[in-house]
């Protein structure tokens, strides 16, 4: 660990994994912490799913949804691909002195709109304010509660022969957010922001061998990738050519020097899935509004155990590594 913290530890990168597990874990350990999952899995009679994200996006509005939208959809997500049907929302609010009230009632608004289509109700919250210069317009809280409905899905479940799947085109929301950000013209560029609780059940209801679902938010598809298998057997090998990206998306980030597979997603999930059943999985998954564009993308191997290796268009081989420091930060 350095001596301070950097932008770096907030990237959902290599940074945030070792300050999540050389200072949080080792202090707080318990089962349901240690398992490092979206959410927590927490025991009892009837088992529940719980979540916890804060957002500090800049801008607050940009195309395809605001921070009010964002909050909902991220932490319904990460009920949702942890197994649980998300029901119950928190929601604090950290208001900067100053912040225009037409701005809070409208993200208050995409706040009720995004919770009332994903079927959750906001039942708890708080509001502070801090004095003006300290807060940076506004940063919101949420948490999530679930029922448990879909258990066992995780990493260690993944086997040699399984396919990978996208939900649909990478890199939406962290490009839309940074042409936002920067003031350049978006085009047709919005961001993939939307819950996917849908689209879990979808999947999940097919009754298939679903290794592991995930949404990969801060640091990407690729990252996303390298924590499933990293410290394990498994290869995830990917082909190139497979993987979806608008053409504006793909022009946008070799205009900023980004690269798509490192860019946040917010409307989109990652699935391993046995190979047998792949087709069906695919099947259900495109019956979706989000997941209409669903590919697979690669497939699990033996071959190079703990990376994730890329198949290029030229031919050639690219090992992809956790994002190692804040390609974007402030994404969401």
């Amino acid at each position: 660990m350095d001596e301070i913290i950097t932008l770096d530890y907030g990237s959902g990168g290599k940074k945030t994994s070792r300050l999540i597990e050389s200072m949080i874990v080792p202090a707080l350990s318990n089962p349901a912490l240690d398992a490092l999952g979206d959410g927590a899995i927490l025991p009892g009679a009837e088992k529940l799913v719980f979540s916890t994200d804060s957002f500090v996006v800049s801008p607050l509005f940009f195309p395809g949804g605001d921070i009010g939208k964002l909050s909902v959809c991220g932490t319904v997500n990460d009920v949702a691909v942890c197994g649980g049907v998300p029901k119950f929302l928190s929601c604090a609010f950290l208001i900067e002195e100053g912040f225009a009230t037409a701005s809070l009632s409208r993200i208050i608004e995409s706040i009720r709109t995004a919770a009332q289509k994903a079927g959750v109700t906001v039942v708890t919250g708080d509001t502070k304010v801090v004095e003006r210069g300290r807060g940076d317009g506004i940063y919101i809280n949420t948490a999530g509660i679930g029922f448990l409905q879909y258990p066992g899905l995780s990493p260690a479940n993944i086997r040699p022969g399984d396919d990978v799947i996208v939900s649909g085109t990478v890199g939406d929301h962290g490009t839309a957010v940074m042409l936002a950000r920067s003031g350049m013209m978006q085009g047709d560029i919005r961001s993939d922001c939307a819950a996917l609780n849908g689209l879990c059940a979808a999947i999940l209801d097919t009754g298939c061998a679903v290794r592991v679902l995930r949404d990969p938010t801060r640091g990407g598809v690729a990252t996303t990738l390298c924590e499933f298998v990293e410290g394990s057997g498994s290869t995830i090998e990917l082909d190139e050519d497979a993987i979806p990206i608008r053409k504006g998306v793909r022009a946008a980030c070799d205009m900023l020097g980004l690269d798509a597979l490192y860019c946040a997603n917010e409307g989109k999930l990652l699935c391993v899935v046995a190979h047998e059943d792949c087709e069906r999985v695919l099947a259900a998954m495109r019956a979706t509004e989000e997941g209409k564009d669903a590919a697979v993308i690669g497939r699990v191997t033996d071959r190079y155990p703990g990376k994730v290796v890329m198949r290029t268009a030229f031919g050639g081989s690219r090992i992809l590594q956790k994002l190692a420091g804040a390609q974007l930060p402030r994404i969401c």
